[in-house]
């Protein structure tokens, strides 16, 4: 488990770490805000990835961008940086101030692609694995929600959505569970993993509960990220209260 941080050339600095959510990792907290500028354009995202962070853009980066604009982002010149760890190449920026991006890890295991994460006040959190992954999660989603009937975000994604997933497949599907359906037809995603556990202790069903949160902390499965290993203690922690009961200071 490794931690991303900030190099301590900042003097005046908090560390926090947000817990109750998925796929975070600590996080230096400088006190000025990020200022981020719009970009019409991806392609200074793809000049900057190629020149700058010296790697291979992803190969469907530009659709993403429009899949986010279209979900009421604000595209983020990769060069607006100020308050952003250096590993992270800002995208978009949403409504609550959160920025989304690549992460762009120094010793990338081989083979292993830029994650998508979203940068929040206390830290960064794993969206999805890879661009790909992140674009047909939210296909899924937006067609899954039975309440929208807009074709935007499908448009938006044009040649990546229609190969990544052919809308009105979930509702062909004989899963009509989305967070089965996103694990399985998808990706593993932190967040999804998590509602899983959730719902089979609502059922009753423990030790499919205790086997999902182990399978979650599995080492090669959200390699860098630490919340696995939170989300799974704190599991532990809650079963061991239920046996031995709360600690003689609270009794």
């Amino acid at each position: 488990m490794s931690e991303i941080a900030e190099p301590k050339r900042r003097r005046r600095m908090k560390v926090g770490v947000l817990h109750g959510a998925p796929g975070a990792t600590l996080l230096p907290l400088p006190r000025v805000r990020a200022a981020v500028k719009c970009s019409s354009s991806s392609s200074g995202h793809l000049s900057f990835i190629k020149d700058v962070a010296a790697t291979e853009p992803p190969k469907h980066l530009h659709y993403l961008l429009k899949v986010l604009q279209t979900r009421g982002e604000t595209i983020v010149s990769p060069g607006s940086r100020q308050g952003l760890i250096p590993l992270v190449i800002p995208l978009a920026q949403n409504l609550s101030g959160d920025v989304t991006g690549l992460l762009r890890w120094p010793t990338a295991p081989p083979g292993m692609e830029m994650p998508v994460v979203e940068v929040r006040k206390h830290g960064v959190w794993l969206l999805a694995k890879n661009v790909d992954q992140y674009i047909h999660r939210i296909l899924v989603e937006e067609d899954a929600n039975s309440q929208r009937s807009s074709d935007e975000l499908y448009h938006a994604s044009s040649e990546a959505g229609k190969e990544l997933y052919n809308k009105g497949d979930f509702a062909k599907s004989p899963m009509k569970n989305i967070e089965a359906y996103l694990l399985k037809k998808v990706g593993m995603f932190p967040d999804v993993l998590e509602r899983k556990v959730t719902r089979h202790f609502d059922e009753g069903d423990k030790v499919s509960a205790m086997v999902t949160g182990e399978f979650y902390t599995k080492k090669d499965l959200f390699p860098g990220f630490g919340r696995p290993f939170a989300f799974y203690a704190e599991i532990l922690l809650s079963r061991l209260l239920q046996i031995l009961g709360p600690p003689m200071s609270q009794r």
